[in-house]
């Protein structure tokens, strides 16, 4: 709902707004049962690994890593654009080149990439809605990986082309694969907002059930308390 969006900072209008959408709104989307991705890296002790994903706001992109276990911090942010332009005042516009994005920081030994791929394609967004998600339209709301080294790109790519070949939705998949060239963290009011706002009727309408979705059809990866930006590290 870009308009409920494009009024984030004011959270007692965004209430309101909200209200006024919700009825009128069709029910969330349940989640899509895909197959696992074919291509995968092997889980083993190392360094912790980021990876960058665009799939619409990134409330719920955020609210729903922060329950994945094996993540270790899900920042939202901005991506594909420049650093002078990373603010959301401009990104809303649409013209900056940024998607609404989120850095998650995992550790491989726990997650694979492949498992957060498996999880953004099923659970977190619809990737076959090109430059939108539901009522929020724009490319700042495109579906987009922005991948950090090669092997990423490989995996990213070659699943789009595993779940294509299977037909696994409706529609073909208009996910951008591209390198990231700079991940921006977005303002404060911004992080962790579905577990501090999940009242919000744009939350509960349209993030909330990501949650429940990942708890349904990923149980092997859920975890009940999240990890916030707070709680880094633990």
């Amino acid at each position: 709902m870009k308009l409920i969006q494009n009024l984030k900072p004011n959270l007692g209008i965004v209430s309101l707004v909200g209200c006024l959408f919700v009825a009128s709104c069709s029910a969330a989307e349940p989640a899509t049962v895909i197959p696992a991705p074919q291509i995968d890296n092997a889980k083993e002790k190392g360094e912790l690994q980021t990876a960058i994903f665009s799939g619409g706001c990134f409330w719920g992109v955020q609210g729903v890593y922060e329950h994945v276990r094996g993540v270790k911090s899900a920042l939202s942010g901005y991506a594909g654009g420049n650093r002078e332009t990373a603010q959301y005042e401009e990104v809303s516009t649409g013209a900056t080149g940024h998607a609404e994005s989120v850095q998650i920081t995992y550790d491989p030994a726990q997650v694979s990439y492949g498992e957060l791929l498996h999880i953004f394609f099923s659970v977190v967004h619809d990737p076959t809605q090109l430059n939108h998600q539901g009522l929020d339209t724009g490319t700042q709301y495109r579906s987009a990986i922005f991948y950090t080294d090669e092997s990423q790109k490989k995996f990213a790519q070659a699943y789009i082309a595993q779940l294509n070949n299977v037909h696994a939705f409706a529609s073909g998949i208009v996910t951008v694969v591209q390198p990231s060239k700079g991940f921006y963290p977005a303002e404060n009011y911004h992080q962790d907002y579905l577990v501090h706002h999940p009242e919000n009727p744009y939350i509960a309408h349209n993030d909330l059930p990501k949650i429940e979705n990942l708890k349904r059809v990923f149980p092997q990866y859920y975890r009940d308390q999240p990890v916030l930006i707070g709680s880094f590290g633990s």
